[in-house]
């Protein structure tokens, strides 16, 4: 279970008891928890949809998407911000990209990025009732893509925040992965829908990926994790 504390660790700010992280484990053994993670995250939100369920729509989307910054500690939303920052100012060249990538200063575009996939998600919020199968799908998938990419992506910056997550079995992941499709079904024709957009959006981010750098960051993760939400959320609300 010391993975997935640390993996709870890592991915959330909800506050650990520093015993929870005692012993020896490796990073990449908290790789396979992380879709459970996400159904944490989303049972969590869900919970509070279930309680604003009486409230006006915007401002329950409002405290919707606060609680769920708030829950990550915006740690995706920063790779977002990077990520968007460094495409556009690398100007189609690697190192020049990955350079960006590491200031730690938002620029502009990073700034636009994150004003943008927040609105998408509040406004998909506030599309539906709460609350919705969305609450947990999109971060259950969100982060179900996360152990998808260091499953067949290489990661190119040594030293980086995901170095260590390189290395954990692929069959253990394989299997968290199938099981992360199995609960989103739960959701019915919705969760067929959130897994095919899932699916769509990683595809497209792993190639652009490859095609750029050679391979992902920490930052092109968490901007994974970003876009992967916002379309989700994007695709059951319409």
């Amino acid at each position: 279970m010391r993975g997935l504390f640390a993996a709870i660790g890592f991915l959330t700010r909800l506050p650990l008891p520093a015993r929870a992280f005692d012993g020896a484990s490796s990073p990449s053994a908290q790789l396979a928890w992380y879709p459970a993670v996400g159904m944490l995250l989303g049972g969590l939100l869900w919970c509070l949809g279930w309680l604003l369920s009486g409230a006006q729509p915007l401002l329950s989307a409002a405290l919707l998407l606060v609680a769920w910054v708030a829950l990550t500690g915006a740690l995706h939303l920063d790779g977002l911000a990077d990520s968007a920052d460094a495409w556009v100012g690398g100007l189609g060249d690697r190192e020049r990209t990955l350079t960006i990538m590491k200031d730690p200063r938002s620029g502009p575009i990073g700034v636009t990025a994150i004003m943008l996939v927040l609105l998408l998600k509040f406004a998909a919020l506030a599309s539906v009732p709460q609350p919705s199968a969305m609450l947990w799908v999109a971060p259950l998938l969100g982060r179900a893509v996360l152990t998808a990419a260091f499953m067949t992506t290489p990661y190119v910056r040594s030293g980086g925040l995901g170095s260590g997550l390189v290395g954990e079995s692929r069959a253990v992941c394989a299997v968290a992965l199938l099981l992360a499709a199995i609960i989103a079904l739960f959701a019915g024709w919705h969760g067929l829908r959130a897994i095919l957009v899932a699916a769509l959006v990683f595809g497209w981010w792993r190639w652009t990926c490859l095609r750029r750098l050679g391979g992902m960051t920490g930052d092109t993760c968490g901007a994974l994790t970003e876009l992967t939400e916002a379309a989700v959320l994007v695709a059951l609300a319409l």
